[in-house]
């Protein structure tokens, strides 16, 4: 199998909080969930782009340039976004030289875009400035957030948020399930030190009425 140099914006894109989701409402609904995620992101593919696989509840895409893997995230982010129940997802995008093979993609580049989306929370896509100076180029809202040690890097590497996904009004996570919910249509509602929970479901108040503390933003 023959391998060959290529240069791509690589793209990682997970659920943020996919681990308490399933711990708090069952494997099968996270599965369930994790393939309404899949076909959203396959969706989103235009022209240019691909997805090269799926590892747990991420997927790895591939675009021929950054303007493309900008304009895929940000439609997969609003389409996530746009239906409750769903974790926001998180991403991190790098463009940069790898080696093809078998369908696949390996390198410092695929590595760094991995790295990269480990840093983001949910709805926050990060990219490294080969992005960002394209990002800016669409007029997208670029805020350079500073130098970051990521694992395996022997320097730091200075990280942007990419704007693709401005706070969604009257929408909130789950801290149990980390689930996306809009507040006027929460199964319920607490207040815990000074803070408003707003929750998916009463399975998921009572995991949090009973151990706040283990979900508490202040912790």
């Amino acid at each position: 199998m023959s391998a060959e140099g290529v240069e791509l914006t690589f793209c990682f894109v997970d659920l943020a909080g996919f681990s308490a989701l399933t711990e708090a409402h069952g494997d099968e609904e996270a599965v369930d969930l994790l393939g309404r995620f899949e076909d959203k992101a396959r969706a989103a593919l235009g022209s240019g782009g691909r997805l090269v696989k799926t590892i747990g509840d991420a997927v790895m895409m591939a675009f021929d340039a950054p303007e493309t893997a900008l304009q895929t995230t940000r439609l997969l982010f609003e389409s996530c976004a746009s239906e409750e129940g769903l974790p926001l997802p998180r991403a991190g995008l790098h463009h940069g030289s790898a080696i093809g093979r078998g369908g696949d993609y390996f390198g410092a580049s695929v590595n760094l875009a991995s790295r990269v989306a480990a840093q983001a929370h949910g709805g926050q896509a990060l990219g490294t400035a080969s992005v960002a100076d394209v990002a800016r180029a669409v007029r997208l809202n670029v805020v350079e957030l500073g130098a970051f040690d990521l694992h395996n890097l022997s320097a730091p590497v200075t990280l942007f948020d990419l704007g693709v996904l401005p706070a969604a009004a009257g929408m909130a996570v789950d801290p149990v399930c980390r689930m996306h919910v809009a507040r006027d249509g929460a199964a319920g509602r607490l207040r815990h030190q000074g803070v408003d929970y707003w929750f998916c479901s009463l399975a998921c108040v009572r995991s949090f009425a009973e151990a706040p503390g283990r979900y508490h933003k202040g912790r």
